[in-house]
């Protein structure tokens, strides 16, 4: 594993230089191959930035961040690196379970099976009703709080149904009558699945 270091109105500190390559270690072990990687440290107007590009066989991989100092910039550039290397590790192993006809080697994944459920006291509402697969894909988090999406007033599934199309919410948080926590949820599909809180 080559590194090649370039400091742009900055000086780069041995100290630098062990915390960008236990870092690029982490990442070594996550794509189990040896690459090349440059790293360019550069402060401008008093921020601190870091660019770590690693060319790997699954391609470059570029890690960007700027901060308030540089220990912290290239913390934040590797944690991006690592977060690259782990998307596309599963991507290749989710390619080589697939054979050249589409199939798949092993155990094929789960598809959701459609049920209806009748509540005792409601009207007839489909539900989809699935299995989740024994290994999921790992995806970057991005939490959004809002509050249109919940019910403040007790409602029935009917008012709720009503409630998220008028509102246009894929997700609607609401209880029912009897006090009870209901999610209804839009699949891509268009199709509403209720998701009964314990």
């Amino acid at each position: 594993m080559t590194v090649e270091y370039t400091g742009r109105h900055y000086e780069v500190t041995s100290a630098n230089r062990r915390d960008v390559e236990a870092g690029l270690s982490k990442v070594r072990k996550i794509l189990r191959k040896a690459f090349d990687t440059k790293v360019v440290l550069a402060v401008e107007k008093h921020r601190h930035k870091a660019e770590i590009t690693i060319n790997s066989r699954v391609g470059p991989l570029v890690g960007l961040a700027q901060a308030g100092d540089m220990k912290a910039a290239i913390g934040e550039a590797l944690e991006h690196l690592e977060k690259q290397a782990v998307k596309n590790k599963t991507r290749i192993i989710a390619k080589k379970r697939r054979n050249h006809n589409g199939k798949w080697h092993g155990e094929p994944p789960v598809e959701p099976l459609a049920k209806s459920v009748e509540p005792a006291n409601a009207a007839a509402a489909s539900m989809l009703v699935h299995k989740f697969p024994a290994v999921s894909k790992s995806t970057e988090v991005h939490l959004v709080r809002s509050d249109e999406a919940v019910a403040i007033r007790p409602m029935t599934l009917e008012e709720a149904i009503k409630e998220a199309h008028f509102r246009d919410r894929d997700v609607f948080v609401f209880r029912d009558p009897k006090g009870k926590v209901m999610v209804l949820h839009r699949t891509r599909d268009g199709k509403m699945e209720l998701i009964e809180a314990p």
